[in-house]
């Protein structure tokens, strides 16, 4: 066979495999957004919803994670790049701020959000049942367990009179909505408050070298996604300079944390997977209704407490879905 002949039949045989790489399906890409640190639990607990609906990650998708580090003035540009990459989805699960920012710079890429507030007032969706757009999603109900959370946290620490609330300012939404709520709620049960603070880990290290310097009693920190993955160093600094504090999610107790009250946020995290799953499939934001919470816990690290000197009253104790020892 000539040389010119045999290379032509190989270029023949070689053709089809080359036409079947090239028509074989990308795999569609997730925009996962989150503007805490690195979290490998809540990221498990997305991937298993994902899992629920027939996706598995490097199989058949991909999830293109962003954790921001509380650096919430990235998102705009964030969100224009997942836009302008032309993701299928964009999964913004435990956050008021990137829900908001994904919808200024979309209306047609689905979002599936989960944030603290009502989503309608938030202008996200049109109503719970009927989103009626791009987005839908999970409200986990931060803001009405907020001031229960306070109230258990003086029941507590029954003596406390001077109390900080701990707000992050890069979290415009978040800040606003505790500092709307707390004080009054504060003052209510004759708490005097202290407004604190922090975006970033060193602000949180140079709060806690205020509180001990103004002589703070109790601490309430605010929920916020980026102090949620901070959990590991709240909890250190609390227990080195004596302060009881309570947190917003149990995850925080965990590791270490005094207190408390909260929606499951692995089980939010799973939804927010669900859903993106169920979207991939061919579901459309508008005909998926927006999902409430419905677990939450009062949790207590009762090793934490005896070494603050406190006492769990039987009723407290008794209300408590977790008591960890």
């Amino acid at each position: 066979m000539r040389r010119r002949e045999f290379l032509s039949l190989l270029g023949a045989a070689a053709c089809p495999l080359a036409a079947s790489a090239q028509q074989q399906p990308a795999m569609p890409v997730i925009g996962f957004v989150n503007a805490g640190s690195s979290d490998a639990p809540l990221a498990a607990a997305f991937r298993k919803g994902l899992n629920e609906a027939g996706y598995v990650e490097g199989q058949n998708v991909t999830v293109d994670y962003h954790w921001l580090e509380g650096k919430f003035d990235r998102l705009p540009a964030l969100m224009a790049d997942l836009v302008h990459r032309r993701v299928a989805v964009i999964a913004t699960p435990a956050g008021n701020f990137a829900a908001l920012a994904a919808k200024s710079a979309t209306t047609q890429i689905p979002i599936v959000f989960g944030v603290g507030e009502d989503p309608v007032k938030l202008g996200l969706v049109a109503s719970l049942a009927r989103p009626g757009g791009n987005l839908t999603g999970i409200n986990f109900l931060a803001n009405e367990l907020a001031v229960k959370r306070l109230a258990l946290l003086h029941e507590l620490v029954p003596k406390a009179v001077r109390i900080a609330v701990l707000v992050n300012p890069a979290n415009i939404p978040a800040t606003e909505s505790a500092l709307r709520d707390i004080p009054d709620a504060a003052r209510a049960i004759g708490l005097q408050v202290q407004v604190i603070n922090a975006s970033t880990t060193g602000e949180i290290e140079a709060a806690f070298t205020t509180l001990v310097h103004d002589q703070v009693d109790a601490l309430y920190i605010a929920g916020d996604t980026f102090f949620t993955s901070r959990r590991v160093q709240f909890a250190t600094l609390a227990a080195t300079h004596r302060i009881p504090a309570t947190y917003s999610s149990r995850e925080a107790v965990e590791v270490g944390g005094l207190m408390g009250y909260d929606t499951d946020r692995v089980d939010m995290y799973r939804q927010v997977g669900a859903y993106t799953g169920q979207i991939l499939k061919g579901a459309k934001p508008a005909d998926l209704p927006v999902l409430q919470s419905t677990k939450f816990a009062i949790v207590i690290n009762l090793t934490t407490a005896k070494a603050l000197g406190l006492t769990v009253t039987p009723s407290l104790l008794a209300r408590a879905d977790e008591v960890i020892e």
